[in-house]
């Protein structure tokens, strides 16, 4: 009897063993059982498997908002921008609106009453750069001079009793109608034309021949 009972025990014993060994082959991490064929068929199904957008796709998205936020911005810049621009006149082939130091306007009528013949004044001219004017006993000559020296740029001022604009910055020396004299400047001051504008006093480019010397205008 006592035989027969031990021989149950193990027995007993032998199926328990069995039983946990089974369950724990069993028990496995549900990514390490999946084989390769039902990983693609939660790929079909959109099953998240941990996937991450590819690059060129990142790149698209970061280019849609930068684009979007962008747009904004350079449209206020171009507006700024734009609000620089010194006015141009529709007519006259070109023609700018001469300005005075304010950057308004000169009337040609007020101009001729407070300016003697043959006086030379500076005004805001093409692309806002100074002009010198030069009076006529009821107007002004039909061109103008731009009074930045062609050496390195020195602004030039009418020298009244040498009759010639002088080069403070390196002894340049024009004559009255700009033509260059003495170096070390290696060209004549540029030349715009002078019209008028509804009373205004205007200049335009100077794209023919140099009268003074008879060449193009190095300035074109």
């Amino acid at each position: 009897m006592a035989k027969t009972r031990e021989m149950r025990s193990m027995a007993l014993l032998a199926l328990l063993g069995l039983a946990a060994t089974s369950a724990f082959v069993g028990f496995q991490a549900p990514a390490a059982s999946r084989s390769r064929g039902e990983l693609s068929t939660m790929h079909a199904a959109g099953e998240y498997t941990g996937f991450v957008p590819d690059m060129q796709r990142r790149q698209l998205m970061n280019f849609v908002l930068v684009t979007t936020a962008g747009i904004p911005v350079l449209v206020a810049l171009g507006c700024y921008l734009w609000y620089f621009v010194p006015p141009v006149s529709g007519g006259g082939g070109g023609a700018q609106l001469a300005g005075d130091v304010d950057g308004n306007p000169v009337a040609l009528e007020s101009w001729v009453k407070s300016h003697k013949d043959n006086d030379r004044e500076l005004v805001q001219g093409l692309k806002g750069e100074p002009y010198y004017l030069i009076s006529t006993p009821d107007n002004i000559k039909d061109f103008a001079l731009l009074s930045v020296c062609t050496h390195l740029g020195c602004v030039v001022p009418w020298n009244k009793a040498a009759n010639k604009f002088c080069c403070p910055c390196h002894g340049s020396q024009y004559d009255e109608n700009g033509k260059v004299v003495r170096g070390p400047a290696p060209l004549s001051l540029a030349l715009a034309h002078t019209t008028t504008l509804n009373g205004n006093l205007a200049l335009s480019p100077w794209t023919e021949q140099d009268f003074r010397t008879g060449e193009d205008p190095w300035w074109k």
